[in-house]
């Protein structure tokens, strides 16, 4: 009997512990309507074999024709498919940069979600999946190369831009690719035509879409210490066919006309997503994410919003699309805030600077860098859009920026990130989730006062 007893309780001892050491579930609302994101190719698949998705699917793209959405909203049979539709996989869907029906996958995510926008919105929801790895490896690669822990005096008189072509030269897809835009862009039309600017375009983004980062990162992003070396940075992708022109045009409108396209405007989107300047985080980028931000901006490189530096001024970098304010009339502060975030984006800066140097966020430099751009204090600016990329960036940060001070032995810039570490020594984040679950509360809580409660019931059994 008492072997017996003795069983049961430790028996119980374990499965309370075991029931405290994982987390809890969530139940209840928390996951409704919450579904796993898929493609938007697969989900409008999905939604194709299910009558009544399909029907209200062509019922809002007819309502989209020709209409804004106020006017489409006034329609009750448009409003009611578009209820029905924020209820499917479509809702959800996203796209992945380069994949094989790319063009396709961002015509379906745009036919749904400017029907969930009210006009023509600032800063617009990413339609790619967020960008969760990082570039440690390819930074301590482009470090090897720029000379990052060699001898300075050798380093200071290296190209490392010239070294890149020379890197790119030596694989074969790299060095086929590159020579392919350098040919088109450079082929002259007619005396009043320098060349074919869409071929260009058109080249220039197969080149940074099928080149490994590796190779083009390192064209892209190279550090420099003299003006050869920039000049040779900012003639990457041979800006007077694909960059530059004969006049410069409003920003606005350079804008507009790129939201006219369902690519130029997912690329857009997507870089204001990620490399909109984050004043909660230690690099300035949403979840002190480089990677994110080098990918988005090279992925605008072949259309009409095609970034590139000013000027070739090797330590001051300053990049901008081809456009200016002028003639922006009341509209002249929007301008200006949506060239800001190319030209003074600290964000930005510090993620071409890290790559230069070959030191990622969480990798401790080995050698003397160029220090990080400090975020300037400004106005608070407006919270991030409700995407899924950025609903994750604050548990993301949170994380990074503690281990950032702790790594690189940095101090927080004020209280604010102390207090933020402390949120993460006290507090557990569930996998695949960005909900916080403080430990001293909830369900964790209710499991623990249960087993204390039971605990002598069990014990005065076993006396017994």
């Amino acid at each position: 009997m008492i072997l017996a007893n003795a069983f049961c309780l430790f028996f119980f001892l374990d499965e309370t512990l075991r029931s405290l050491a994982s987390p809890s579930s969530p139940q209840g609302p928390e996951l409704h309507g919450w579904r796993p994101p898929v493609d938007c190719v697969r989900a409008n698949e999905l939604c194709a074999a299910e009558s009544n998705c399909s029907s209200r699917y062509r019922t809002l793209r007819q309502c989209l024709a020709g209409r804004d959405r106020n006017t489409m909203l006034a329609n009750k049979e448009c409003q009611a498919a578009l209820e029905v539709l924020q209820e499917s996989p479509l809702y959800d869907c996203r796209c992945k940069r380069g994949m094989k029906k790319e063009l396709q996958c961002l015509q379906i995510y745009w036919s749904i979600h400017l029907g969930l926008t009210e006009g023509e919105e600032f800063y617009e929801a990413s339609p790619y999946e967020p960008v969760t790895s990082r570039l440690s490896d390819i930074f301590r690669l482009a470090s090897i190369f720029s000379g990052t822990g060699v001898d300075p005096v050798a380093s200071a008189k290296s190209n490392h831009c010239l070294d890149a072509a020379k890197a790119c030269n030596l694989n074969d897809n790299c060095k086929k690719l590159r020579s392919s835009y350098i040919s088109i862009c450079n082929r002259e039309i007619s005396p009043t035509e320098r060349c074919n600017r869409r071929k260009c375009h058109k080249a220039l983004r197969q080149f940074f879409d099928r080149v490994p980062s590796e190779f083009t990162y390192r064209m892209l992003f190279c550090s420099c210490q003299d003006q050869a070396c920039a000049e040779r940075r900012r003639q990457t992708i041979l800006p007077s066919c694909s960059y530059e022109d004969k006049e410069k045009p409003n920003c606005l409108d350079l804008r507009s006309l790129c939201r006219t396209d369902h690519l130029c405007r997912s690329r857009l989107a997507d870089f204001h997503a990620n490399c909109r300047a984050s004043y909660r985080t230690l690099t300035s980028c949403p979840a002190d994410n480089y990677q994110a931000c080098l990918g988005s901006y090279a992925g605008m490189i072949g259309f009409d919003m095609t970034p590139n530096y000013v000027d070739s001024n090797p330590t001051g970098i300053v990049v901008s699309p081809w456009c200016s304010c002028r003639g922006s009339g009341n509209m002249e502060e929007e301008c200006e805030k949506f060239l800001r975030d190319f030209t003074e984006n600290p964000c930005l800066r510090n993620a071409i600077q890290a790559f230069g140097n070959g030191t990622d966020v969480n990798v401790s430099p080995k050698g003397p860098s160029i220090p990080a751009t400090q975020a300037p204090r400004v106005e608070k600016t407006p919270s991030l859009p409700d995407d899924l990329s950025d609903s994750t960036s604050l548990g993301t940060s949170v994380i990074t920026t503690c281990t950032s001070i702790q790594e690189q032995g940095l101090k927080a810039n004020n209280s604010k990130e102390l207090s933020m570490c402390f949120t993460e020594l006290t507090t557990n984040i569930s996998p695949g989730s960005k909900k916080v679950i403080k430990l001293n509360s909830g369900p964790s809580r209710a499991r623990l006062s249960a087993a204390l409660t039971a605990l002598p019931l069990l014990m005065l059994t076993l006396a017994l």
